[in-house]
């Protein structure tokens, strides 16, 4: 039986039991998402087309932080608990992309000829990219399923098959 998480009705709708990430401050959350997304790419586009040889690892770097903002952006808005997962997981690999290049950019300026999004932990951008990840986690670690041992969409009352056991 499919995940009721990732299947949709025939008009393609998500079904009604799919938990919205996008409520209250999840709005807020996909909007800075979506900001983050068109400045990454517009910056790391620009770059990568014009003078992709004054610095590849800089502007690399910059696609790559594009890439996750855009992965965060599309989970929040699509919704639900395999998508809440997939988000967090995103959250946490990019927090680490911003200390990691946040402290090579602090310690070896001169490996960057020019800056990144994660360059100095996001100084560029108001510190935006170091706070939205661990604002992110914080958020989807609180919409999180409580887990009740039932799979998403499974009737109240039912028991999971004992490990091993066939239906």
């Amino acid at each position: 039986m499919p995940d009721a998480d990732t299947t949709t009705d025939r008009a393609g709708a998500a079904p009604a039991d799919r938990k919205r990430l996008v409520s209250g401050p999840g709005l807020l959350l996909v909007w800075l998402y979506g900001v983050m997304v068109v400045g990454a790419v517009s910056r790391s586009a620009y770059q990568i087309s014009t003078e992709f040889d004054r610095a590849p690892l800089a502007y690399s770097l910059s696609a790559v932080a594009a890439l996750a903002y855009a992965f965060i952006t599309y989970s929040l808005v699509r919704g639900g608990e395999t998508a809440r997962r997939a988000a967090l997981v995103c959250c946490a690999a990019e927090l680490a992309g911003v200390l990691a290049v946040g402290t090579w950019t602090v310690l070896r300026p001169e490996s960057f000829p020019d800056t990144t999004v994660w360059s100095q932990f996001g100084m560029g951008y108001l510190f935006i990219p170091v706070i939205l990840p661990i604002t992110g986690m914080l958020w989807l670690r609180k919409r999180r399923t409580p887990d009740t041992g039932k799979r998403a969409g499974a009737k109240p009352g039912a028991r999971r098959p004992a490990p091993g056991a066939t239906r």
